[in-house]
């Protein structure tokens, strides 16, 4: 079942569809990082301003230098130690679609821990947008059950994959990290 679903989500991905799936935290509206018209249909779903960025899911932190200038040396020891999901927000974004990197050049990466995640982004060989799956202005869904019919209906492939899952997830922590090292904390 997860491979036939990787599988599916895959060709979504590569016709520049937009998917909704399972992550590591909760449900995440995605598309390819680096297709610019796929990340503005996820913006135009979900009604959100274009000028908030999004952040993208890597399948392992040996992929950050594809995508950030300079990553700070204690990234890969917080990616490593951190005991819940943790988005870093990095400067000097590259490589991705411009409408996915923020107007201060930035992007937030999360090295995602889920199964199903990690498959596809590792087959796709690309960063994949994970927004979560509510509107702009309403709360994130803490479960599949919770996610708007007009999410649903919105995307192009909907994930089987965990929509029983139950389980309350919440939201990554979010860190600002500077190329120097510094850090400041933008969501607890």
């Amino acid at each position: 079942m997860l491979k036939e679903e990787v599988e599916k989500a895959l060709e979504v991905l590569k016709q520049g569809g937009i998917i909704l799936y399972p992550t590591d935290t909760i449900w995440g509206i995605g598309c390819d990082a680096g297709n610019a018209e796929a990340v503005d249909k996820v913006y135009k779903l979900k009604g959100r301003d274009a000028a908030k960025s999004m952040i993208i899911l890597l399948d392992t932190e040996n992929k950050l230098p594809s995508y950030v200038k300079d990553v700070p040396e204690i990234a890969y020891d917080l990616i490593e130690y951190a005991e819940n999901p943790l988005t870093i927000v990095y400067s000097g974004a590259k490589n991705l679609a411009p409408n996915v990197i923020g107007q201060d050049g930035s992007i937030g990466i999360r090295i995602t821990r889920d199964e199903f995640s990690k498959q596809l982004i590792q087959r796709f060989k690309k960063p994949v947008i994970s927004t979560s799956a509510n509107l702009s202005g309403k709360p994130s869904p803490a479960n599949f059950l919770e996610i708007d019919d007009d999410i649903i209906n919105g995307v192009d492939m909907v994930v089987d994959w965990k929509q029983d899952d139950m389980t309350p997830k919440k939201p990554s922590t979010i860190m600002k990290l500077e190329p120097d090292g510094r850090f400041a904390f933008i969501r607890k």
